[in-house]
């Protein structure tokens, strides 16, 4: 059995940034600010925002270059976009140079506190004190 050539290495990493560059691209043609994308099911229905409302909109203005405005649709989603670009690269990197990727997991009380921080965003951005970070 052969090695995998390095073409062949960095297939699924490059794969995986041209789906994101057609998502950009289509989030920068139609804009989610001006056209209809599917609303979200839990704002429909009780009118609260979840912790996604906004990504769409934040997504599309990433796509401008406007970080303020992505950030004041949902801060979270520009954290988890940075954080995403921050993985792929690793993932490239590794896929380059032939070494294996070596994330460390998060253990039960990291996961429990990133939880417990998305319910406070989910709970604040609701309240007429955290209007801030509710979806513009």
């Amino acid at each position: 059995m052969t090695a995998p050539t390095r073409g062949r290495s960095i297939a699924a990493p490059l794969g995986m940034a041209a789906a994101a560059v057609g998502g950009a691209v289509l989030l920068h043609v139609r804009d989610p600010r001006t056209s209809t994308y599917l609303p979200c099911p839990l704002h429909a229905l009780t009118g609260l925002w979840c912790p996604g409302c906004g990504t769409t909109r934040a997504l599309g203005d990433l796509t401008r270059g406007d970080v303020a405005a992505a950030a004041s649709s949902n801060v979270v989603a520009v954290v988890v976009v940075v954080v995403a670009l921050g993985l792929w690269g690793l993932w490239l990197r590794a896929r380059w140079t032939g070494t294996r990727l070596a994330i460390p997991r998060p253990g039960r009380p990291t996961a429990a506190v990133l939880v417990v921080a998305l319910a406070a965003f989910t709970v604040v951005r609701n309240t007429p004190w955290g209007t801030a970070i509710a979806p513009t």
